[in-house]
């Protein structure tokens, strides 16, 4: 008879993310119940202390602040609006042209093998900040997925924000 050993599996503890569900429609975005978008955009810091990356007149890009990978951008309009529809002509168009500029930004500075573009729209989806609808271009390598991920909620970046914002700044396509 074979015995075959089997390894205990090690548990890692995320309690704190219970909570987070469970009470999130219950907090609000911020004390005067703007999103943390247009927080950092009425603080009147520097776009160096908020990882603004670029200004349009309807649109604007930060870095992720949690990013998935190095490199993470958000493409916002200025206006809180939560769906695509709520949108107007001049914002839509801005929107998907900064995303285009924001791939090739990343694609120029970072020199990725592939990029991530999409939405979460709403919190059921995943909308994080679902009061402001925001476009993720997340740049992409080959095996740059690992475990850390799936098993101790942590990503490794071997890079520091103000670093990556400051080189897509530098990349940033120009009219």
């Amino acid at each position: 008879m074979y015995v075959r050993h089997v390894t205990p599996l090690e548990q890692l503890w995320n309690g704190w993310r219970a909570t987070y569900v469970t009470t999130a429609d219950e907090r609000p975005p911020t004390p005067d119940g703007a999103s943390i978008f247009t927080t950092i955009l009425r603080s009147g810091l520097p776009d160096e202390e908020t990882h603004v990356v670029h200004r349009g007149t309807h649109a604007f890009v930060i870095m992720n602040a949690f990013p998935y990978s190095v490199g993470h951008q958000l493409v916002l309009p200025y206006r809180e609006v939560g769906d695509l529809e709520e949108l107007d002509a001049d914002e839509t168009q801005e929107l998907w042209a900064t995303v285009t500029d924001a791939v090739r930004a990343v694609k120029a500075a970072l020199r990725p093998q592939g990029v991530n573009v999409g939405l979460n729209l709403g919190k059921p989806a995943g909308g994080s900040v679902s009061q402001h609808l925001h476009v993720h271009v997340v740049p992409r390598w080959v095996g740059d997925a690992n475990f850390m991920t799936a098993t101790a909620n942590t990503r490794t970046l071997p890079e520091a924000l103000p670093d990556t914002a400051a080189k897509l700044r530098a990349a940033w396509p120009r009219p």
